[in-house]
């Protein structure tokens, strides 16, 4: 099996960036690409580490809002909606390429 990876080109950077994501980061990153507005929640999109994917895309420069959201259920509390507030242009990715 391939390792993922995303280029992406960070578009309200000044001057704009390049950046390259690897393994499950390059996967959260195409994840909150394609949720747009309605950002990814560990509960809709299941991942081990969110918080931890998060914290490291933004270190390679990626504006990422957390909005603290309440749920029910057996275990009520609060997770968190990560949601992409950098506009990216996509260069190449693994979910392009054939493995």
């Amino acid at each position: 099996m391939r390792r993922a990876y995303i280029i992406t080109d960070i578009l309200d950077a000044d001057p704009p960036m390049r950046l390259r994501a690897d393994g499950r980061d390059a996967w959260a990153l195409l994840e909150l690409i394609q949720a747009g507005e309605a950002g990814c929640t560990p509960i809709d999109h299941p991942g081990p580490r969110w918080s931890g994917y998060v914290f490291n895309l933004r270190q390679l420069g990626l504006a990422i809002e957390t909005v603290h959201e309440p749920h029910q259920g057996p275990f009520p509390g609060r997770h968190a909606r990560y949601v992409l507030r950098s506009r990216l242009r996509v260069v190449e990715s693994s979910a392009m390429v054939p493995a």
